[in-house]
């Protein structure tokens, strides 16, 4: 059964009452006012609650009992109503008084079994809520309270509950679906506790921390006061480093900069981070050797006896470092130590093939001049702030590689050995190569200046050392600045004497073995220097001795009894296989169209073939086809040897016409290797002569040089490692051009002794040299 009233309505604008709950309403505002008082001149006393939420009406309302009128503390007139059910709202009608009127009907709560089980989950809830905010006045009076119906309109008094969620109470009478959608709030609203909880015991936490450590900090700034005025040390942190600083021998400028680093440590609060990065600038500078020196050895006799006890050969190098100390050592004596604020430090480019020992031969002149040895690898770097420094505002900001490189060596005239500075790389962040400029400069690194540290560096008495495999990556203004050393690689008998007296002890040691126990004769050395690793150095070389007493090793730990061993040229094979490297000039060259050419890599000198053939004249076009992975300079040197043969075969008695009807090919083995350079021309040229002429190649002989339309040979570079590579395939004579004769002097005798080297100027010495004479071929080709 439903009752209908006829109400004034009250509008609650942001608020919801619902039924059970007694609230003030004040009657400042003229449609409150209105309410109240059509409700007293119709005698009921009643007026219906209604929540206008954004200034729209709710579908229901809260019939309230007006139980009191009169003034609150601060003056202002106030009506007590309390709500006692819910009402839901029907057409205006009329009444007394300037309210508002409608017709409600009463809704009557809906309550089924489960009501009183949900209830008594959401009491258990919500006693959870009041708990946390210690609300326990709140929590007896509503265990009371037993009516679900009740219990659920409490949730009016929810401050977490939303006006819009409070509406939906109101509208909704059955008890169950309300304790449900309760239930679910205060669930979500235990969860945001829970969390809120959390972050602000983390808070506390933290806080308590901090409060707790500063406390102790100033405890123990007090007690290390105490301690200071006992035994005169510095009180602070701050006079500490104020105390180091002065204490330290720094030059002038370095000194100054240190002391205003202090003063603004002392201004800084201790919670900046700008103190974190002034101790460790402090500190980098602290530990530079700043006026610390070694003393040079001039000893020039043992200086050499040294350079030469941990190197065989490598007189260009040594010599150098011998000139070195000598000037040193003049100056030193006639008080020239210091000329114009620049020392006489030295920068040295070591540019050789690898496995000559570049790298180690660092360590060999650190040592005969008793220096410090420090070595920094420039391999891969790409930053420009590797080599200079970072800004001190970056965040793990650096001093470069070269101020570690000080740093490290404790002295300010180490040797500092930039190891593979051709493999330096560039991008976005910078040239490396660049920022190097001032460093490797003996005209201004006496006031290099790195990024991090901001004060002058005196790099003047450093020896540097750079290595590289090829000069052709580093840039011309940086290597202008260096003193160049080419290594061209060692003769076989040089790599002979090192593995004797370095190589083999090393690995004998290395293998847990004994000179009494194994040896390896210099037969045996030589063979696997020549016919088993054809190289430059002498890294290969050191690795087959290696697998030699490796599986001489194995064998003794099977439990062979080996007595003393003793390995010639003959056992090599029982342990390395078959030699790797044969002589095959003779095999290559037997028939027309094949020239041996000589040609420099990066891995030192090496051995060229150059075949020519012709197509037939009915076959494809006329012209040259080029293949084996030719640069665009070989490419032109082919059509240069192309052309004059074209233009001068008629002087030359070659048959031209066969070039003018028939395409002629240029294969240069090995097609997987790219070539590029000139100095295969004179080389291209003789195959195709030898082509055209039926003669063959002679198989001792090997050229290099670059051709001219005319016919001229003209200079190239790379002769000594030419000839090493020569000498190393068993060829013996060599044409070379004739403005590279003075490059025979850099040869060493020995290897000279064993060529015969003719300098030809013109491309028909070349032919008439390298040519099997026609009596011969036209007796060959008789027989």
């Amino acid at each position: 059964m439903t009752d209908t009233l006829n109400l004034p309505v009250l509008p609650l604008d942001d608020a919801v009452v619902l039924p059970g709950m007694v609230v003030p309403v004040r009657l400042a505002d003229s449609e409150a006012r209105a309410a109240i008082d059509a409700a007293q001149a119709s005698g009921q006393d009643q007026v219906l609650l209604v929540p206008r939420l954004d200034g729209k009406y709710a579908k229901a309302g809260t019939l309230g009992e007006i139980e009191q009128i009169g003034r609150l503390p601060g003056g202002a007139q106030a009506a007590v109503i309390r709500g006692t059910s819910r009402v839901l709202i029907g057409a205006g009608t009329t009444g007394p008084g300037a309210a508002l009127w409608v017709g409600a009907t009463v809704l009557h709560e809906i309550t089924d079994s489960r009501s009183a089980e949900l209830a008594r989950e959401y009491k258990t809830l919500v006693t959870s809520v009041l708990q946390r905010r210690g609300a326990y006045q709140v929590i007896d009076s509503m265990k009371q309270v037993s009516d679900p119906a009740e219990l659920a309109d409490l949730a009016g008094y929810a401050s977490y509950l939303t006006n819009e969620q409070k509406s939906w109470l109101v509208e909704n009478a059955n008890v169950t679906e309300r304790l449900e959608k309760l239930i679910g709030w205060v669930k979500d609203h235990l969860a945001e506790l829970e969390v809120s909880e959390t972050i602000q015991k983390d808070v506390q936490e933290g806080m308590e921390k901090q409060q707790r450590e500063f406390l102790l900090r100033q405890q123990m700034a007090a007690i290390r006061k105490e301690l200071a005025e006992l035994d005169g040390k510095a009180e602070t942190e701050e006079e500490d480093y104020r105390a180091r600083v002065e204490a330290a021998d720094l030059p002038e400028h370095v000194r100054k900069a240190a002391l205003a680093e202090v003063d603004k440590l002392e201004r800084t609060a201790e919670q900046s981070p700008e103190v974190g990065w002034i101790r460790t600038w402090l500190d980098t500078v602290l530990e530079l050797p700043w006026n610390d020196r070694t003393e040079d050895s001039y000893d020039i006799r043992e200086a050499r006896a040294v350079l030469d006890a941990d190197h065989a050969g490598l007189d260009d190098v040594k010599q150098r470092i011998t000139e070195y100390l000598a000037v040193r050592r003049r100056r030193a004596d006639r008080g020239l130590g210091v000329v114009g604020g620049r020392r006489s430090g030295a920068v040295l480019a070591l540019v050789g093939p690898p496995g000559v020992g570049k790298t180690s031969l660092g360590e060999s002149v650190a040592r005969a001049m008793g220096r410090k040895f420090v070595r920094v690898a420039l391999g891969g770097v790409r930053d420009e702030a590797e080599i200079r420094g970072h800004r001190r505002t970056y965040v793990g900001a650096l001093p470069g590689r070269i101020v570690r490189a000080i740093t490290e060596a404790g002295s300010m005239n180490p040797v500092v050995l930039l190891d593979e500075i051709d493999k330096v790389g560039a991008d976005y962040r910078g040239d490396p190569t660049a920022a190097l400029l001032e460093v490797l400069d003996p005209a201004q690194n006496h006031t290099f200046r790195d990024h991090y540290l901001e004060v002058e560096l005196d790099l003047s008495d450093v020896v540097f050392l750079a290595t590289a495999n090829v000069l052709d990556s580093i840039p011309a203004p940086l290597l202008d600045r260096m003193e160049l050393v080419q290594l061209d690689g060692y003769t076989e008998d040089e790599k002979v004497t090192i593995a004797r007296d370095h190589l083999l002890p090393r690995q004998l040691e290395r293998a847990g073995l004994t000179a009494d126990e194994v040896t390896i004769d210099d037969s045996a050395l030589r063979l696997l220097a020549g016919e088993y690793t054809r190289e430059a150095g002498v890294r290969q070389l050191e690795r087959s001795i290696s697998r030699v007493l490796r599986k001489v090793t194995a064998k003794l730990a099977l439990g062979e009894d080996l007595g003393v061993l003793a390995i010639g040229g003959g056992d090599l094979k029982e342990y390395l296989g078959s030699p790797k490297f044969t002589p095959e000039s003779a095999e290559r060259t037997a028939l027309p169209g094949v020239a041996t050419g000589l040609a420099v890599t990066g891995a030192g000198g090496d051995v060229l073939f150059v075949e020519a053939s012709l197509a037939d004249k009915e076959t494809g076009p006329t012209g040259v086809t080029l293949t084996g992975q030719l640069g665009d300079v070989m490419k032109e040197s082919a059509q240069i040897a192309l052309s004059y043969l074209r233009s001068h075969g008629a002087e030359l008695g070659l048959p031209v016409g066969d070039l003018a009807e028939r395409n002629a090919h240029i294969h240069v083995p090995a097609g997987a290797v790219p070539k590029d350079g000139p100095s295969a021309g004179v080389t291209m040229t003789t195959a195709l002569a030898s082509l055209l002429s039926g003669r063959p190649v002679r198989s001792e002989v090997a050229m290099t040089g670059e051709v001219s339309l005319t016919g001229r040979v003209l200079p190239i570079g790379g002769v000594k490692q030419k000839l090493l590579a020569a000498h190393r395939a068993g060829l013996t004579t060599i044409l070379i051009p004739k403005r590279n004769e003075p490059d025979l002097e850099d040869v060493p005798a020995s290897v000279l002794a064993e060529l015969t080297v003719h300098p030809v100027s013109d491309v028909r010495e070349v032919l008439e040299l390298a040519l099997e004479p026609a009596e011969v071929q036209a007796h060959q080709y008789a027989a």
